[in-house]
């Protein structure tokens, strides 16, 4: 097992495994366990290991980042990704269109919501992140994938994070993202089918640091900004309790600092 895909399904065998829950202690991404009586994978297992947890239930698994959408809001209220230090390339991809994602059961928001909205179709997991594989780049199209952002936010303080973020990959080689938008206090409410706009998004990185994990945690209005990004870290206990969410329920006593 390689990087955090393997850590976190460690952490979580070891967790388990004090519960009596698992039946194997070392696997094989492909192996068959059983984990609380139930028949999985490595592979899902380590998807179960590192996913927060979601206030709808409506979780979306695409090939290299999954989501847990939100109806009421018409968006992801997180989007979770790993990103490798080889993932970093640059490749001029031409830009698909937006479309709405087939595995949303309740039915993403048509792109149309955003047209004249003065909002941008600010992505969740940057395409930017994703340009190793040109089918990685095309799934970031996804309107599940997208959050109503002002411009100057999006081409601003937020792609600072996002540049930040891969410079973070390339620093530890293998990192853990998790953003989106922080949606309980969005009043604001775009196009026919009322998309919401966030007034803050948030977005987690965690990493591996020798035997143990760290993360930064950032909260960011959805205004211009020319602050530094670290004026807008947060601990993780404030982000979740503005969301609603646990972002890492199977990592224990996580802190986050601005020592990252």
């Amino acid at each position: 097992m390689k990087g955090l895909a393997g850590l976190f399904l460690m952490s979580l065998v070891l967790l388990s495994c004090n519960k009596g829950n698992i039946a194997k202690e070392s696997l094989s991404n492909n192996e068959v366990i059983s984990f609380k009586g139930k028949s999985t994978t490595a592979d899902s297992l380590y998807t179960m290991a590192y996913l927060p947890t979601s206030t709808t239930k409506q979780i979306v698994k695409h090939q290299y980042y999954t989501l847990s959408y939100n109806e009421k809001f018409e968006q992801a209220e997180w989007v979770a990704y790993e990103l490798k230090k080889e993932y970093l390339e640059n490749n001029d991809f031409k830009r698909p269109y937006f479309v709405e994602d087939p595995k949303v059961t309740t039915g993403s928001a048509d792109w149309r919501n955003y047209k004249n909205s003065g909002y941008d179709k600010g992505h969740l997991c940057p395409a930017g992140d994703m340009e190793f594989s040109k089918e990685a780049y095309n799934d970031t199209f996804y309107t599940s994938n997208i959050s109503p952002q002002k411009k100057d936010f999006n081409s601003g303080i937020w792609n600072r994070i996002e540049q930040k973020t891969r410079y973070w990959a390339e620093k530890y080689n293998d990192i853990y993202v998790v953003t989106g938008g922080v949606l309980k206090d969005s009043d604001k409410k775009i196009g026919t089918e009322k998309v919401a706009v966030p007034k803050y998004f948030y977005k987690i990185v965690l990493a591996k640091s020798g035997k143990n994990h760290k993360a930064i945690a950032f909260l960011v209005p959805n205004e211009k900004s020319d602050k530094s990004i670290y004026d807008f870290v947060v601990p993780i206990e404030a982000l979740e309790k503005m969301t609603g969410i646990d972002f890492f329920p199977n990592l224990k006593n996580l802190k986050s600092s601005k020592d990252f």
